[in-house]
């Protein structure tokens, strides 16, 4: 996926085309009012940012009107969802965060990663869930180690639990193999 669709759009605007996406699922258009609502601003602020977002080809939009998305938002906004959630999939399954700090650093760090920065993101929470070597065995041993983050790992004894493990059943993979003392 590239950032090019989004980029030169404001993190204020990203997040309008965000709520209004939703809206528009949700009751087939989105009204200037519910938007002003979801987002607590004032109802100025909301007109002009559809007047930016509609003067892009983002949305149609006529004052007093519903707003509904073109092809070309329902495009960028699901970008920029799927940006979102693919944060907060990270910061709770990755770095173990709650599930109201992954939201809040998703909605901050989403408007910021770059197109490498993500993919390689994306990359990597693929790598966590199919390499044999990482998976939830390894990530609840990070989890673990949050826990007791004052103390410093017992990797002598993590690894030789590892090792005793391939020792028993190693299972095949296409990475470069431990290997054991």
């Amino acid at each position: 996926m590239s950032n090019d669709a989004v980029e030169g759009l404001s993190a204020s605007l990203e997040d309008y085309l965000e709520v209004i996406f939703h809206l528009e699922n949700a009751h087939q258009a989105a009204r200037a009012k519910d938007i002003a609502d979801q987002m607590s601003v004032q109802r100025a602020s909301v007109t002009g940012a559809l007047r930016a977002l509609a003067g892009r080809g983002l949305i149609n939009y006529s004052p007093y009107s519903n707003v509904t998305l073109t092809a070309k938002g329902r495009h960028v906004a699901q970008q920029i969802i799927r940006r979102h959630e693919i944060l907060k999939d990270f910061f709770t399954m990755a770095l173990r965060l709650s599930p109201e700090q992954a939201e809040a650093n998703a909605c901050r760090i989403e408007h910021a990663i770059g197109p490498v920065a993500f993919e390689r993101l994306v990359q990597f929470l693929e790598f966590l869930r199919t390499c044999p070597r990482a998976g939830q065995d390894w990530l609840q041993a990070f989890a673990s180690f949050c826990q007791k983050s004052k103390n410093a790992p017992d990797c002598p004894a993590c690894v030789a639990r590892c090792l005793e493990k391939l020792r028993g059943e190693q299972p095949p993979h296409d990475h470069e193999p431990l290997r054991t003392p």
